[in-house]
């Protein structure tokens, strides 16, 4: 007999979930996780940035742990997740000290030189809060389609590391909570404004944790809506053998 389930919360669907090392080029050794389909290779890949981990950021941090839960399954996305320096997580601590978001480049590098080592396709930034910070700073020169960015302060990214963006062929998304903690939509349009080419999404309802499914699910459904588009809108329920 074959039932449904909501999909939502933690509900986990099918996947080959394997745990990795990443080996940073200052020597450091970073926990994580990739997450692949089951069955058939991924048509694309999200390396995601978890956001701050002095204020409670990692690799499980809600959003990039129901990514890797349903997106390999849904829409044959890779997801690969990871600790950045001085990170703990379930999965593990990564090596080193927090960096205040400079020696993170290393980190960055890391986790697409390894999703490269793959040979995973269509290698996408993923960055929330803390995360879009690193994915601005060091991304433009990365080898990947693009970057999405979620709840972006702009507290540690200057106009200078804004720019490196300006001309770049890469997908520059941001999607911003209408009652965003750091930077509101409006605020945000002022702050992208130099990169014409970025897709600005004001979310509204949102906060910048994005608590809720209703967010969750927006959320996820833009990320596959940019790097999947024809698995988008994501279902709702699944199938469940019972």
């Amino acid at each position: 007999m074959t039932n449904q389930i909501d999909i939502r919360s933690s509900v986990e669907l099918p996947a080959i979930r394997e745990e990795i090392t990443l080996t940073t080029s200052d020597g450091l050794q970073l926990v994580g996780e990739l997450a692949l389909p089951q069955g058939r290779p991924p048509v694309a890949t999200l390396v995601t940035l978890h956001p701050l981990p002095t204020h409670g950021g990692f690799m499980d941090s809600h959003i990039l742990r129901k990514a890797a839960n349903r997106l390999p399954e849904l829409a044959d996305i890779a997801v690969l997740r990871f600790n950045t320096r001085g990170t703990t997580s379930p999965r593990g601590t990564s090596q080193g000290v927090f960096g205040e978001g400079v020696t993170e480049q290393h980190d960055l590098e890391a986790a697409v030189a390894f999703a490269q080592s793959r040979q995973l396709p269509n290698l996408w930034l993923v960055g929330w809060s803390f995360g879009t910070e690193l994915a601005l700073k060091y991304g433009a020169n990365q080898p990947v389609v693009g970057a999405i960015l979620l709840s972006p302060p702009l507290h540690r990214t200057s106009d200078a590391e804004l720019a490196s963006w300006i001309g770049s062929s890469k997908t520059l998304a941001a999607l911003v909570p209408e009652h965003d903690d750091y930077l509101k939509p409006e605020e945000a349009a002022k702050r992208f404004s130099m990169l014409p080419n970025l897709k600005l999404i004001g979310v509204e309802g949102a906060k910048h944790l994005w608590v809720g499914e209703v967010a969750t699910t927006r959320v996820l459904n833009e990320i596959v809506e940019l790097v999947n588009p024809g698995k988008s809108p994501l279902p709702t329920v699944w199938p469940s053998q019972g």
